[in-house]
């Protein structure tokens, strides 16, 4: 018998049992005949008791035991799958030596395990800010720019940065409530018209201040331009440079040109200069920034993309589908709406959506057949991901509450 101790734990099994895996670890050490090399294999040998000592887990082992005296290798439940297979790849044992049902659900575990880990691992750089404080050590004017870093970036370092952090949130509102005003009839006279640009060149300048200051407070100028935030930033304030920059061409090319051409400009520019204005909406993506349920819906939609292109593709199917069947048994219907099957795209969108506006509607009893089992496919549709994305969305967020309140 080959004498075992692992970990404290003591076992003993026969010679030509462990001849019969000679590439395993411990069929090697029977098989081996040079001292030398059975120090090798072990780490520690007892000269008095004859013992081969082995500093690993004794419990995983007692199956490593059981394998070589059944010659199967067992997997429980309870075992941490990357653990296990550390184990036994010290061991030298291959992990086709166990049952299919085992080897399955340890391969799901492992798996699970590392979706888990790198979820988490995703989760926390959601809230890492780009930079630390320590990356402006030894730089130039280090001190100032570390300080007008947790000044912009860090809004738990001060009372300051707290204030800044209210500020930018209370801008991002004020702006896309002056958007939205500007599109009111009573509001577009002369005075209504003179707040609302005054209070654009109030936020623009705010938003201008504090993209400044990040881009000063930046360690590296590349990383700058490509993290998301930064980019929504610039998207926020580019929109009313542009409009000045078109409202001086405007003026310019209206001294110059012919009448006619002059007009031809005007509505040209003021096509660009609404779409421009329009961009503005985008200001409201800021709010990411210090809003945690914003980060969790973005992260949530990351990290499901698979099953949202699946309900998305699903949609397109039952849209092209129940298009068709409309179509089928409408199209002979006088004044009927279903006169190709494009145009039947729209009644069968807002059915498998469950909306149903009314707009359009069959007529003849096999078509309101077809509309109810669309409906009933559309509920079943929609039920199935939206779980899955609820579930996900509320353990992403309260993962990052969690560590948003631990920092």
């Amino acid at each position: 018998l080959l004498n075992i101790n692992v970990g404290g734990k003591l076992f003993q099994i026969a010679y030509k049992v462990l001849a019969q895996y000679p590439i395993t670890r411990l069929g090697k050490l029977a098989l081996c005949t040079d001292p030398v090399k059975k120090l090798q294999l072990c780490d520690d040998y007892l000269v008095q008791k004859n013992e081969y000592f082995f500093d690993r887990d004794p419990s995983i082992f007692h199956y490593i035991f059981h394998f070589y005296r059944s010659g199967v290798l067992w997997v429980m439940d309870e075992m941490c799958p990357s653990n296990f297979v550390e184990e036994i790849e010290y061991w030298g044992i291959h992990l086709k030596y166990s049952q299919r049902c085992c080897r399955i659900l340890l391969e799901e575990k492992r798996d699970e395990l590392s979706e888990y880990l790198k979820i988490e691992k995703e989760l926390e750089a959601e809230l890492e800010p780009l930079e630390s404080g320590t990356q402006f050590d030894g730089k130039f004017l280090g001190r100032f720019r570390k300080m007008v870093w947790n000044l912009i970036e860090n809004p738990y370092s001060s009372v300051p940065a707290k204030i800044i952090a209210v500020m930018s949130s209370f801008f991002v509102l004020i702006s896309i409530v002056g958007m939205t005003l500007s599109t009111v009839e009573e509001l577009k006279n002369k005075t209504g018209k003179m707040w609302m640009e005054q209070m654009e060149m109030i936020c623009a300048i705010f938003f201008t201040s504090e993209y400044l200051m990040r881009l000063i407070s930046a360690s590296s100028f590349k990383n700058f331009l490509r993290a998301a935030f930064n980019a929504i930033d610039l998207v926020a304030i580019l929109p009313f440079y542009i409009q000045i920059l078109f409202e001086n061409l405007d003026d310019g090319e209206m001294q110059y040109h012919e009448e006619l051409h002059k007009v031809e400009n005007v509505s040209k520019l003021g096509k660009v200069l609404k779409l421009i204005k329009l961009m503005r909406i985008f200001r409201i993506l800021k709010l990411a920034r210090h809003s945690t349920g914003l980060r969790a819906f973005s992260f949530t939609m990351r990290q499901c993309y698979q099953q949202v292109c699946c309900l998305l593709l699903f949609i397109a199917m039952g849209v092209f589908t129940f298009s068709a069947l409309i179509h089928s048994v409408e199209h002979d219907v006088p004044g009927t709406d279903f006169t190709s099957i494009p145009c039947a795209w729209w009644w069968a969108a807002v059915s498998l959506s469950t909306v149903g506006y009314g707009d359009t509607v069959p007529d003849t009893i096999l078509g309101r057949m077809v509309a109810f089992v669309c409906i009933s496919f559309g509920i079943i549709l929609n039920g199935m991901p939206i779980s899955i994305l609820y579930n996900k969305f509320s353990d992403y967020y309260a993962k990052l509450k969690a560590h948003e309140m631990s920092q």
